[in-house]
């Protein structure tokens, strides 16, 4: 899997710009969200960054096969294409930890998001 569809997942907007926020928010979490990933260990290209969308707590970013939810509390946990990353989102920011492949060889690292 290509680093860049990793960082499509947790960055998922975790992480579309092209997407408007909801009017009225259904989770605290919901808007646009800027992510960027850093790989530690694998084959995987060492940084990539990414918008998300988050309505009513779930993550979705055009074009990518995402899928994810934040919790009330900002729990994090998202999958995209055999990827996952799951960590913690407090007001207008976040991070966690995130582990996929590249041409079969794993690959882990970190993520840091922010609201837009």
């Amino acid at each position: 899997m290509r680093f860049g569809r990793i960082a499509v997942f947790c960055a998922a907007s975790v992480f579309a710009g092209t997407l408007a926020a909801p009017a009225f928010a259904q989770s605290p979490y919901d808007g646009n969200w800027h992510v960027t990933i850093v790989t530690k260990s694998g084959s995987c290209e060492p940084t990539a960054s990414s918008m998300l969308t988050v309505a009513d707590g779930k993550i979705t970013a055009p074009g990518a096969n995402v899928s994810g939810t934040i919790g009330r509390e900002g729990l994090v946990k998202v999958s995209i294409n055999g990827a996952y990353a799951n960590g913690q989102l407090n007001g207008n920011a976040g991070s966690g930890k995130w582990n996929g492949a590249s041409a079969g060889i794993p690959c882990s690292g970190r993520w840091e998001a922010s609201r837009q």
